[in-house]
């Protein structure tokens, strides 16, 4: 093969329509996400785009949402444990996971139900 992945560009996950200000609450409230503008053409679709340094992620509605349960993408963090203390301070349900050795790693779902990972390496 004379290509390679480096890393992904974005993720994107699935709203009902009209979540957008629910997400802006969850990423950008709750998480420190900032919000992108989207692409004139693309703003008619509805949805929404946060990033974190490289991190974006993209929250697109559909009209027959459906949660991804299983399904989900994984953040890296540096520094989990200042993360799992925040979201105790607001009150939010995390599940904390020790299945993938290596690995300080919980799971939060967000508002729209969808599974999110959250894990930092132990060196």
């Amino acid at each position: 093969m004379t290509f390679q992945y480096e890393v992904i560009d974005h993720v994107q996950l699935a709203a009902p329509i009209g979540g957008e200000n629910k997400a802006r609450e969850f990423f950008q409230g709750l998480l420190g996400f900032e919000e992108v503008e989207k692409p004139e053409p693309l703003r008619k679709r509805g949805g929404v785009w946060f990033r974190s340094g490289s991190v974006h992620v993209h929250i697109g509605v559909e009209s027959d949402f459906h949660p991804a349960k299983k399904a989900h993408p994984a953040f890296h963090v540096k520094n989990i444990e200042a993360m799992k203390e925040h979201l105790q301070a607001h009150d939010i349900t995390f599940k904390v996971d020790d299945k993938l050795p290596g690995a300080n790693r919980f799971y939060l779902n967000d508002p729209f139900g969808n599974r999110l990972e959250f894990l930092e390496w132990i060196k």
